[in-house]
């Protein structure tokens, strides 16, 4: 571990030489300078405000300080987070971190760090992770509701946040409870030159949609609201817009419903919208002076969006009841008595609103009643404030600073020295400021500020800030840190910056100037009470229940605590649960007045470490010691690093610890033994005593794991030490019958060579030569009928396209096993020809024949086979003209099909009738049904066909023909193989001569007394018979083209 080392300046002012002011600023200015913002007093970090985003931050970076200890790395807020959340986990020591500092310190910064950096390190899971994400959403919300720009800062917390974060044993989180201290309600109707409203009210004005400001009957534009300053209305950096939706979602993620959210807005517009209700004057009869609403359309609609009459929201905002025992009286108001009746209700509309806000969160991550808990509490609360006019606000937020300053220096200065003493260990005392004598001057309660404050709003008479302020100058006269105009005059001196209704108080801090002007009603803090009970009849629920005691079953005539004494006594209760715990303190730094990045204002740090007490702390941990710690607990923790003291140790605690830091040969001044705690002087001989424990464990861990090794291995060997004893015995014994069976095997064997030697022998003397004969014969029959009768199990189905047939066991049997598959081939044939019709025969007869003529010659004869010939394709039967023209000798006709004819001068096609019977091929024109040409079958000579898939076929006829003598027909039809099919067989039928059928692409037809030569060619896209086309080359050729 170094310190010194490769880094910016000292990083711990421990180490600082020499030890004084100027140096110290000097230090903490060379390490802003060079963006090292974080410096260590021992375990105290002080952050500097860097007014800038700094690449210091985020996953990578938790990563590094949640495996090293506090020193190890660079001062960082997540080393100190670190130490807080592992001392939490690791000893069950309840943690508090004190943020303190100015306001524009970055006090709320550094809060969003810590629990940014503890969500990050402890544990996972759906519910854990849920409860990360609510307590991380939780500042969003706040901030927006209750925060501010401020002329120190833009984004300045106006109220006090302690959070106690609630985790297991385990360091997983369980929820939280937050608490709320004196929100500056005051803020909501009047804010200085430079500074603006609470965050909420720019945010829903520039981020809500024009359908929700039109429901919350808002403007977008600011300047029509009289609460928010017209003057600042943006702040750099902020969008206000974006912003709004987060705290939205954020409110989702807490838990808040969407009828929730719409009513925390609905009452939000109403204390906008309660800054826009104008006053005026109005005389009575009486000539009393009263007051009245100017705008009533203003004030109807406010009562619509509360649910309550206007009449009763003008009488209860411009008169007053008051109630006695005997009597009930009503008064009118003035313009000046209304108006503030009406900031009023604004400012405790808001008050309650923000408390409610707080409630409902604690409501959504507060932990289950009986689950055991560790705590980590995170206080930021508002900063020292010294302004140009100091009120009632910046007096109780001061003298909280007072009393967290008290609680640094009784648990860290005067703690620790005091410690010391009782402990018996040598001191040098260390003298620094104990700020008790100001903490009792505030709130002593009989002669504090607040009690004669308190006193002076509660007796009868004329009261008034004046008669406050002649009280505070009689009774502190003689006060050494209490100033006022009368004190400095009975002293004779002379401030002229001191006012006749001011006081003064030195604080810590620097002295303040406080104006007394609206110190009692700050104090008092009344609401009257008919502007409760209006609230209370109101039917916004949300509103409603904010004022619960305007119902008149719970009315009561006793005077409720004051402001000062309702923040007293919350600040009692947060100093008794900070006493509680652990402290560690964060202390922030403001660089300079501007809140400008780099700019170091050596005078302001200097006022900010002097009232902090830097240098005084400082003083106290060099001549003091970083750790202490009970005998017993550290000797519980540290004591397997001795001989003597481990695993057993039966002497007292402090023996213990002697006889272990004995044996680890420590220097005697880094150790002191106390009454009942033992200190260890530097953090590196802790660190030491760390990494021995860490090496330690790592010994025993191997000597348990080694030990448990050794048991699992004996036991595993005794397992398998059993096992192999039983798999040899079943092995040997398993030998032992392959052995019996083997020599069984052998005996038989051999017997049965004896046997079979002996009966050889026997039958050469008792059997003829001839039995060797006989033998084989018998064996060959068996053989035979073994095959015969295995051959009938095993014959196929009678199905004729199944043609297999079962192999010859034996090769001898081969040629007969083709002889009877050739016969039971043909018997499977006969008898599905035996099953056939006449008709079935004659139609495969047709197959058959089409086959032997046009198969692998003819492209188009596959597509033919599995369709039927149907012979009628033109629907015969229903036309009786075609069938007149065929002539009752002809018989049946074999085939009626519309075919084309080719025209062989010019190529062009005409459409006609072809009927084909026993003796003629007719051609019938298709429009007139007319016989145009009978050509007999005894004049066709032979047929032309292509190879193609088309259907264009000729017919050539006998010359000495009477048709014939015309010349050759060139025909196209779609069912070629079927027509030239029956054509042969109908030539067969009629002339006893095999019509010659030809398949070429080139042949001659005759035309008249001439031939013309025709050449069929395929077109590119495929062979289609119902697309030809032709053209004629010269006067004897014709070229056909099919497509």
């Amino acid at each position: 571990m170094t310190l010194l080392e490769g880094c910016v300046g000292v990083e711990d002012l421990v180490l600082l030489e020499p030890l004084e002011q100027e140096s110290l600023l000097k230090n903490l200015q060379l390490r802003y300078e060079n963006k090292e913002i974080y410096t260590y007093i021992g375990n105290v970090l002080i952050s500097v405000n860097p007014y800038q985003q700094l690449p210091i931050y985020g996953p990578e970076f938790i990563a590094q300080y949640r495996d090293y200890t506090f020193y190890e790395l660079k001062p960082h807020i997540y080393a100190l987070a670190n130490v807080a959340y592992q001392s939490l986990r690791d000893r069950d020591r309840d943690q508090c971190i004190l943020i303190t500092g100015e306001s524009g310190a970055g006090k709320t910064e550094a809060s969003k760090l810590v629990m940014s950096y503890v969500a990050a390190v402890c544990g996972k899971g759906e519910q854990v992770n849920s409860v990360k994400e609510q307590l991380l959403q939780s500042n969003p919300v706040l901030e927006a509701f209750g925060n501010a720009k401020t002329i120190r800062n833009n984004n300045s917390s106006r109220f006090g946040k302690y959070m106690d974060i609630e985790f297991d044993f385990k360091g997983a989180p369980l929820g939280g409870v937050i608490t709320n201290y004196l929100l500056e309600k005051s803020r909501v109707v009047k804010q200085l030159d430079g500074e603006r409203n609470f965050h909420i009210f720019y945010q829903l004005l520039a981020g809500a949609d024009a359908h929700l400001l039109e429901a919350l009957k808002l403007e977008r534009d600011t300047s029509r609201y009289a609460y928010l300053n017209q003057k600042v209305s943006r702040v750099d950096g902020m969008d206000d817009a974006s912003n709004f939706k987060s705290v939205q979602n954020a409110m989702t993620v807490i838990g808040f419903s969407e009828v929730e959210n719409q009513q925390v807005l609905e009452v939000t517009a109403l204390v906008l919208k309660l800054g826009n209700v104008e006053l005026g004057d109005e005389s009575q009869a009486n000539r009393t002076s009263a007051s009245s609403i100017c705008d009533e359309r203003g004030i109807q609609e406010i009562g619509r969006m509360m649910g309550l009459n206007s009449e009763e929201l003008e009488k209860a905002l411009c008169s007053r009841t008051v109630k006695t025992a005997k009597e009930e009286v009503v008064t009118t108001l003035n313009v000046i008595q209304a108006q503030y009746a009406r900031d009023a209700l604004a400012k405790n509309i808001y008050s309650r609103l923000f408390n409610w806000i707080v409630n409902r969160i604690n409501e959504s991550i507060k932990v289950g009643i009986g689950e055991s808990k560790k705590v980590m509490g995170v206080l930021d609360i508002y900063g020292f404030e010294i302004l140009e006019d100091n009120s009632f606000e910046q007096f109780v937020i001061n003298y909280c600073n007072e009393k967290l300053q008290q609680v640094f220096i009784e648990m860290t200065l005067k703690e620790e020295q005091e410690e010391y003493k009782r402990e018996g260990i040598p001191w040098t005392k260390v003298d620094y400021f104990d700020n008790g004598i100001i903490c009792n001057l505030i709130e002593h309660n009989q002669r504090g500020i607040l009690a004669m404050l308190d006193e002076e709003c509660l007796r009868p008479g004329v009261v008034s800030d004046s008669t406050f302020l002649a009280k505070l100058n009689q009774v502190f006269s003689k006060h050494g840190y209490y100033e006022s105009k009368v004190t400095q005059n009975a002293q004779r001196q002379y401030d002229h910056s001191m006012g006749l209704s001011c006081f003064r108080i030195c604080h810590y801090a620097g002295k303040v100037t406080y104006n007394v002007n609206s110190f009692i009603d700050k104090n008092n803090d009344l609401l009257f009470r008919d502007l409760s009970q209006a609230m209370w009849k109101a039917q916004h629920p949300l509103l409603r229940s904010l004022f619960p005691e305007g119902d008149p079953k719970q009315a009561s005539l006793k005077r409720p605590p004051t402001a000062g004494a309702q923040f007293k006594s919350s600040v009692a209760i947060l100093m008794k649960n900070l006493y509680s715990k652990n402290p560690n303190y964060i202390r922030c730094i403001k660089p300079n007045e501007h809140q400008q990045r780099g700019q170091f204002s050596s005078e302001l740090v200097a006022t900010q470490t002097r009232y902090l007490g830097l240098l005084e702390n400082v003083r106290v941990r060099r001549a003091g010691y970083a750790y202490r710690q009970r005998y017993g607990p550290f000797l519980e923790r540290y004591r397997m690093l001795g001989r003597n003291t481990w695993p057993r140790w039966n002497g007292g605690d402090r023996e213990g610890v002697e006889k272990v830091l004995g044996e680890l040969s420590l220097s005697s001044e880094e150790l002191a033994f106390g009454e009942t705690k033992i200190f260890i002087r530097s953090p590196r001989t802790l660190f030491y005593l760390e990494e021995q424990r860490r090496l330690r464990l790592q010994q025993l861990a191997t000597l348990i794991q080694k030990i448990y090794r050794g048991w699992r291995c004996r036991t595993n060997y005794q397992l398998m030490r059993k096992s192999q004893i039983l798999i040899s015995s079943w092995f040997r014994g398993n030998m032992q019958k392959k052995r019996y069976e083997k020599i069984r095997a052998s005996t038989v064997l051999i017997q049965a060579f004896v046997r079979g030697w002996k009966a050889r022998k026997n039958y050469r003397k008792y059997f003829r030569s001839g039995a060797a004969l006989t033998l084989a014969d018998f064996i060959y029959k068996s053989l035979t009928q073994k095959f015969l009768l295995g051959l009938r199990n095993n014959l196929p189905s009678t199905n004729i396209l199944d043609r297999t047939w079962p192999a010859a066991p034996y090769r001898c049997f081969n040629t007969a096993n083709q002889e009877l598959r050739q016969l039971f081939y043909h018997w499977k044939c006969k008898k599905f020809r035996d099953r056939l019709s006449p008709k079935q025969v004659e139609i495969l007869k047709e197959k058959l024949c089409a086959s032997e003529l046009f198969k692998d010659k003819k492209a188009s004869y596959p597509q033919s086979v599995p369709i039927p010939f149907c012979g009628d394709y033109i629907g015969l039967q229903g036309n009786p003209k075609v069938q007149k023209l065929k002539g009752g000798e002809e018989g049946p006709v074999l085939m009626a099909d519309t075919v084309k004819k080719v025209n062989r001068g010019n190529g062009k096609t005409s459409s006609r009738i072809l009927l084909l019977t026993k003796g003629h091929v007719i051609l019938i024109d298709t429009k007139k049904s007319q016989a145009k040409t009978v050509i007999g079958l005894d004049s066709v000579t032979e047929v032309s066909v292509t190879s193609f898939k088309d259907g264009l076929f000729s017919l050539h006829l006998s010359e000495i023909s009477s048709v014939g003598s015309k010349g050759d027909f060139l025909l196209v039809s779609e069912h070629v193989i079927e027509l030239l099919t029956k054509m042969y067989q109908a030539v067969l039928d009629a002339t006893q001569r095999q019509l010659l059928i030809t398949v070429t692409e080139k042949f001659s037809v005759r035309f008249k007394e001439s031939s013309v030569a025709i050449k069929v060619i395929q077109g590119p896209e495929g062979g289609r018979n119902d697309k030809l086309r032709c053209k004629k080359k010269g006067s004897r050729c014709l070229e056909v083209t099919v497509q």
